[in-house]
C-alpha cells in the first residue's frame, strides 16, 4: 500500500480543473513578437562587474589548487561578463553620440532661424 501520491504526473485527460483548457472556439492570438522577447536584457547585467569579480576570484582560487581545467573555466565565465560591460558600454556611447547630433542638428536649426534678415517694411 503506497502512503503517499504523486501529484506531480501530468493526467492523462484534462480534467476542469484544467487553467490552460479553451473552450467554445476561445483562442489566443500573438499581436506581435514581443511575448517572445525578454524584457529585461538580463538580471546579471547589474551585477556584471561583482560577477567578474567572483569569477576571477574562483579562477585564482582554483589555480592555486592546482585544477587548470576549472580555472579555465571560471575565466570564460569572467570574460563573458566583461564582454556584456563592454557591450553595453559601445551601446550607451552610440546613442549618446547619435543623441548629441541630434541636439546639435536642433541647435544649429535654431540658430539659422535666428540668423535670417527680417525685411522691414517701408510704411
Amino acid at each position: 500500500m503506497r502512503s503517499f501520491r504523486n501529484n506531480n504526473k501530468r493526467s492523462r485527460y484534462r480534467g476542469s480543473g484544467d487553467r490552460n483548457f479553451k473552450r467554445n472556439g476561445e483562442s489566443q492570438s500573438f499581436v506581435s513578437n514581443a511575448n517572445f522577447q525578454r524584457k529585461s536584457p538580463g538580471r546579471n547585467n547589474q551585477n556584471a562587474s561583482k560577477l567578474i569579480e567572483k569569477y576571477n576570484d574562483l579562477a585564482r582560487e582554483a589555480l592555486s589548487n592546482g585544477d587548470k581545467i576549472l580555472s579555465e573555466n571560471y575565466f570564460q565565465h569572467a570574460d563573458h561578463f566583461l564582454r556584456i560591460i563592454n557591450e553595453k558600454s559601445n551601446n550607451q556611447f552610440i546613442e549618446n553620440l547619435e543623441k548629441n547630433k541630434s541636439d546639435s542638428e536642433k541647435i544649429k536649426n535654431f540658430e539659422e532661424k535666428q540668423d535670417t534678415p527680417k525685411i522691414l517694411s517701408s510704411t
